[in-house]
């Protein structure tokens, strides 16, 4: 099967990309599997429960076990692979990422959350994006500096929280408390992410979007964003004071890219990192997993499969470098171009409309801001002119064009 190339143009401010490789964290260390829950990428075991505690205890209950690497292997996956390759609710998300070049693993239960801890393998420092769906243990107070940190430092944090009273683990908390806990008993900073969940169970399915046609989240390259569906989730306050990035991007009522409450989904940025936040877990639900649960179908059934494309866009965020922010793009005063598939000769044609001619040099980088291929000083005439180039990649990356009027960009996805 031919390679697919899925093109999107961004501001240079916007820019984003990965490389293969990039590690990408899952949490079930605080009880993610209890009661009618499974927010897990993958699990071998089905014969171990959780007390209020979330220790997992033999024979008790069906609650999954996942493991650190999934099984079977991930180096097997292809364009072609189903989700039900993993077993796990969030098993269709994981896959897709790992489509898209990524490495995913999962903090078991038995783990702690730690940054900069060199003796723990599953360190945060080793990851660049840690994804936690519905956390139902409190975080301890060194896990909620552990968070904050990773961020701080250039990590991406995607938060899910859920419906107010939805304890899993009968121990008293639930995500949304569990998280509004996080944001104001640390000993970083009061908020620091300038969110907070409400206390409200409704369901709705809401097509309002905040009016930013170059948000990488709603406009990213697994495709627009047309509406959320939350079946019992809650919505979220969010406040610029505590930090002025903080922006709603789908709202319960009305759309405005100033509005502070009734926020479904958020982004917000801070120190080196950038944040995701959603009030309901059911859009992860891919409808698979321990059977025991109630299991939703929404990952990709519903919201004619919006909710696929926001958290695979928001993920690619997330796991963004700033490498490209300091470039200014000027494309539509001197250049436009396009990048067309060649996948019997694994090349790609690229397409440029220049002003006048002009001697280009061409780049792909991926996210760490490696260069991964190079061509330079290749002559392009005023007007439309095609030339052809070889690569054999497969992810999520820049290319780069450098000529005597700047540097110009698109993002590219190789599949």
């Amino acid at each position: 099967m031919g390679k697919r190339i899925l093109i999107i143009f961004f501001l240079f401010c916007k820019t984003q990309g990965y490389s293969q490789g990039v590690k990408i964290l899952f949490d079930a260390s605080k009880a993610e599997m209890a009661g009618n829950a499974d927010w897990i990428i993958d699990s071998d075991l089905f014969n171990l429960g959780t007390n209020f505690n979330g220790a997992m205890i033999p024979g008790r209950g069906n609650d999954s076990n996942p493991q650190n690497i999934p099984n079977p292997s991930q180096d097997n996956i292809t364009p072609s692979t189903l989700e039900t390759y993993w077993n796990g609710a969030l098993s269709n998300w994981a896959i897709d990422l790992v489509k898209q070049g990524f490495h995913v693993e999962t903090l078991p239960y038995n783990d702690s959350i730690t940054f900069g801890n060199s003796s723990n393998p599953l360190d945060l420092s080793n990851y660049k994006v840690f994804i936690i769906a519905e956390p139902n243990i409190l975080f301890t107070p060194s896990e909620k500096d552990a968070i904050i940190n990773f961020v701080q430092n250039g990590g991406g944090l995607f938060i899910i929280g859920d419906h107010d009273v939805s304890d899993r683990n009968g121990d008293g908390y639930d995500s949304p408390y569990i998280w509004n806990d996080l944001f104001v008993n640390n000993s970083i900073q009061p908020n620091p992410f300038g969110m907070t969940f409400d206390l409200q169970s409704f369901s709705q399915t809401s097509s309002n979007l905040a009016a930013l046609p170059n948000d990488s989240c709603l406009h990213g390259p697994f495709g627009d964003v047309a509406k959320l569906k939350f079946s019992s989730g809650t919505s979220m306050s969010i406040d610029p004071f505590a930090n002025s990035s903080v922006r709603g991007l789908v709202f319960k009522n009305g759309a405005s890219n100033s509005g502070n409450s009734q926020v479904l989904f958020a982004t917000a940025r801070y120190g080196n990192g950038k944040v995701c936040a959603i009030g309901d877990s059911s859009p992860s639900d891919d409808g698979t997993g321990d059977q025991n649960d109630f299991l939703y179908f929404s990952y990709t059934n519903e919201a004619n499969g919006s909710h696929q494309k926001l958290l695979v866009n928001a993920t690619l965020w997330l796991a963004s470098g700033g490498f490209l922010s300091g470039i200014e793009s000027a494309e539509n005063k001197f250049i436009s171009f396009n990048i067309f598939p060649i996948p019997s000769k694994g090349k790609f044609s690229l397409s440029c409309n220049l002003k006048k001619p002009s001697q280009l040099s061409l780049e792909i980088v991926d996210l760490t801001g490696r260069i991964v291929f190079q061509d330079e000083n290749k002559h392009f005439e005023i007007g439309v002119s095609n030339q052809e180039f070889l690569f054999q990649g497969k992810g999520y990356y820049i290319l780069r064009i450098k000529s005597s009027e700047g540097i110009f960009s698109k993002s590219i996805i190789f599949n």
